[in-house]
């Protein structure tokens, strides 16, 4: 315990170094929580993140229409916060009926306004559609999206709308008229991976004895695959998981080459050039091994679907670099940065080649990991919150009690 507290102490004096050092931190009043930061007011017809609404990026396919008879109508609820004006020119209610992510992301804006316009609050014009006013497969229908504006419908207002819609966590917003703004989310089902940033279970690495081992099964002493910052395989020590759970199913994103490589990962995971797995597209690179396993080389992505898997696993190695399915991937999520990510796990490095020193590497680990986000990762995810731009971190990374 002794080791693992100056672990913690390090932790808190790495991350808040970096975020200093690398123009995220609080600057002047360093070590206190920043004050409202100045909002960048989005531009007419921008959209953030700068990708189409139903890609796997944003805010992800149209699942169908919901109708008041339908079964998926149980995952619609009512916002009654008064907080919130709803227009409901249909006299029925619809628009206050959304899902319960959309909920949460609107209250949040509220607030927001408030806090930003005094005695001005969050206004809906549209959410759930019944009635078929929109375009066809629009996310109205499935009750994931609002169209909003300032309840004094000041238009010069908007655009800081939009920008403050962001920072609430909406997955797409955009500035869509000059009498609106369109924000919408994820489907329920996808939020099912915010976990951080993890492998499936069945997902395999390559051991030093050249053997293949399933991310699950990996154990203390274990050295696999992996990559220094400028390519070149090396083998690494396998240090423990920051983040495992071995029986609940969720959604993982596969990114498959054109060579017929695949890699599955959670939407927060970052692959090697430092991109969500959520924001990877088609006809960008990722790096694979050869043929022989000797060296890497870049391959193009031919597509990227969603599938469900049981069990989920984040293993961190001393590089910090793993190669998952033959496919080179960071040990890191959720942050959008692996040099900060790296470094601000330097402390657990340490401690594990302390206790390596000290005694076996079973014995070091003590006994098997249990299921759930490593504390020290907790720990670190509550400081980037704190610290780091919310653009820096993955919407669906790790909730406050993760996994």
């Amino acid at each position: 315990m002794v080791l693992w507290s100056t672990v913690a102490s390090v932790a808190l004096i790495c991350l808040s170094l970096l975020s200093s050092g690398m123009g995220c931190g609080p600057g002047r009043g360093y070590g206190r929580r920043k004050h409202p930061k100045k909002l960048t007011p989005l531009a007419y017809k921008q959209f953030i993140p700068n990708v189409a609404e139903k890609t796997l990026g944003a805010s992800g396919r149209y699942e169908g229409k919901i109708t008041r008879n339908s079964e998926r109508f149980k995952e619609l609820t009512p916002n009654y916060n008064t907080d919130i004006i709803f227009k409901d020119e249909e006299n029925t209610g619809a628009d206050r009926l959304m899902t319960q992510r959309c909920k949460d992301k609107l209250n949040s804006l509220a607030i927001s306004v408030m806090n930003q316009w005094p005695g001005v609050k969050l206004r809906v014009t549209e959410g759930w559609d019944e009635d078929g006013h929109h375009f066809e497969e629009s996310l109205h229908y499935e009750g994931r999206a609002v169209d909003i504006t300032t309840s004094d419908r000041d238009k010069s207002k908007y655009g800081t709308l939009s920008r403050l819609a962001v920072e609430a966590g909406f997955d797409w917003v955009y500035y869509e008229s000059k009498a609106h703004i369109h924000c919408s989310v994820k489907a329920e089902n996808s939020v099912a991976a915010k976990s951080g940033g993890c492998f499936p279970a069945s997902s395999t690495l390559t051991l030093e004895d050249g053997t293949q081992r399933a991310v699950g099964e990996l154990r203390p002493g274990d050295r696999v695959l992996a990559a220094d910052p400028d390519g070149h395989l090396l083998y690494t020590d396998f240090i423990t998981f920051i983040d495992q759970d071995s029986t609940t199913r969720r959604l993982f994103y596969v990114i498959e080459t054109d060579s017929g490589q695949r890699i599955t990962l959670t939407a927060a995971h970052l692959r090697m050039s430092a991109v969500f797995a959520s924001s990877v597209q088609p006809g960008q690179k990722v790096f694979v091994l050869d043929s022989v396993g000797q060296q890497l080389q870049p391959v193009t992505v031919r597509r990227i679907f969603t599938q469900e898997h049981q069990g989920s696993f984040a293993p961190v190695t001393a590089e910090g670099t793993v190669v998952v399915d033959r496919v080179l991937a960071s040990c890191y999520a959720v942050i959008e940065d692996h040099r900060l990510a790296h470094w601000a796990l330097a402390p657990v490095r340490a401690a594990h080649w302390v206790s390596t020193l000290l005694f076996s590497p079973q014995t070091a680990a003590g006994t098997r990991q249990e299921d759930g986000v490593h504390w020290y990762s907790k720990v670190l995810y509550q400081l980037g919150t704190w610290l780091l731009d919310s653009q820096s971190i993955h919407p669906l990374g790790m909730s406050v009690s993760p996994s």
